[in-house]
């Protein structure tokens, strides 16, 4: 296979023509007074015009160069990430901004909203619960197992901190990014196996476990920084709990008693594209509640598109009108690689150059993967494929690292809970186990697939 292509001299080219673009006009001209007065300094949308310029073709040259080794192009666009956060290494800071531009990164958080969005279109409430005991059993495992793994590193890696750093350290590991693992599942035509079923509503049911043991540590050493011995009372924890069922619960008998009625009333209504609206009008609005009651506003996301009975809308299909499916498409293909790239772009690789943190890193990296094949335990189906499952549950991702931000702010004794090294450490694991996902993932499922089809024969011949 020769190595220089037209094609990949045509993207040679293309990323020359960017860099170069980028460093006439960000170019540092030691006068930032004039910058600001002169050019583009006094318009933001050219900053972010610009920004997605660069994300999306790092994101479809990231995608197009990984599908060609048979990897997913959600690994590619956490590369591309990767290698346009860390051009400062290079002596080109000109995309440094990217990583601290507001709208880029609302852009990318409802990128994953749409993802989430999307996988939730793709199943219904009867085939979730079908899988219901299974998910709970795999997310509760989940949860309990790296708690006590992450807690064990920590105490072993910084025994000199506090035993709230070594608790908080253990809840950073119970999060689930379900946002890789979905993306994964939908690039390799997997999204409705059992497995992908059992997976994602695991992993509904583990970001609410969860934030509940984050809102009990966090109330933990709240408590003691202030000098209370009281802690948090069992009402607070099963208020937390609650309000956790309640939403999802509520999401889905309301739902199902407002929303046919709620695009009735846009059948009647003349405008163009009422069901891409109305559709994603509850979505955002179950997002915005969810994060209103204390969840991640994925959960309302997924939610919204859980309770999208195709029989709601079938009026608008009946007539000529796109499904809601492809209507949603060219959205998430908008936004949804943004989310990926920029989490790439935020990866540090210097904190690399540290030994003592690369040991804990790596350690800590091998409680979270370990702990998270805990899932497997909890399946008894010879058919399913266990290994998938516990892989699916591994990368932590944008939760891991929201976890970890709210570490870094919480303070005990004058000093945060999760100091700039421990820091490092924490998001060279989200990094690792949310990199590491996207090929063994599609490898088990493929494997797995092959296992099934085996089994299915021989007890057809039987």
């Amino acid at each position: 296979m020769r190595f220089l292509t037209t094609r990949r001299l045509v993207i040679f080219l293309t990323l020359l023509a960017v860099y170069a673009f980028y460093s006439i006009a960000f170019g540092s001209t030691g006068n930032e007074a004039t910058e600001t007065s002169e050019g583009h300094g006094d318009s933001p949308v050219l900053d972010v015009l610009l920004e997605l310029i660069v994300v999306l073709l790092a994101a479809k040259l990231g995608g197009d160069l990984f599908e060609r080794f048979k990897a997913p192009s959600v690994l590619g666009e956490l590369f591309f990430g990767i290698i346009i956060g860390n051009m400062s290494l290079l002596g080109f800071d000109g995309f440094e901004p990217f990583k601290h531009n507001i709208t880029l990164e609302i852009l990318s958080e409802i990128g994953v909203i749409i993802l989430l969005f999307e996988v939730g279109l793709e199943s219904t409430v009867k085939e979730m619960m079908k899988v219901g005991i299974a998910s709970f059993m795999v997310a509760v495992f989940g949860v309990i197992t790296p708690f006590f793994l992450g807690w064990g590193v920590a105490v072993l890696f910084i025994p000199d901190h506090s035993i709230y750093v070594h608790i908080f350290i253990g809840a950073t590991l119970t999060a689930t990014s379900v946002g890789i693992t979905a993306r994964v599942l939908k690039d390799i035509g997997k999204i409705n196996t059992n497995e992908a079923k059992i997976i994602l509503g695991a992993a509904v049911i583990d970001d609410i476990l969860g934030l509940v043991i984050l809102a009990v540590v966090t109330g933990i050493i709240s408590a003691a920084a202030s000098g209370s011995t009281e802690g948090v009372s069992s009402a607070m924890v099963l208020w937390i709990i609650a309000k956790a069922v309640l939403f999802i619960v509520g999401a889905v008998v309301i739902g199902g008693f407002v929303l046919p009625r709620f695009f009735r009333l846009g059948f009647k209504m003349k405008v163009q594209g009422v069901l891409l609206s109305f559709s994603l009008l509850v979505c955002f609005l179950l997002a915005y509640l969810a994060g209103e009651v204390g969840l991640a506003p994925i959960v309302g996301a997924f939610a919204a598109g859980l309770i999208m009975e195709e029989v709601y809308f079938k009026d608008f299909t009946d007539r000529g009108e796109y499904q809601l499916e492809e209507l949603i498409k060219p959205i998430g293909t908008f936004l949804i690689p943004i989310f990926f790239v920029r989490m790439g772009m935020m990866v540090d690789l210097t904190t690399f150059a540290n030994t003592k943190i690369l040991g804990f890193a790596f350690v800590l990296t091998l409680a979270a993967i370990i702990g998270k094949q805990a899932c497997s335990m909890a399946i008894f189906d010879r058919k399913i494929n266990r290994i998938a499952i516990g892989l699916g549950m591994i990368p932590r991702g944008e939760v891991g690292l929201i976890f970890a931000s709210i570490g870094a702010k919480l303070m005990y004794e004058g000093e945060p809970v999760i100091v700039a090294s421990t820091y490092s450490a924490v998001v060279i694991m989200v990094i690792l186990t949310t990199m590491i996902t996207p090929p063994v993932l599609m490898m088990s499922m493929l494997r797995g697939e092959k296992k099934k089809n085996k089994l299915t024969s021989e007890e057809s011949k039987k």
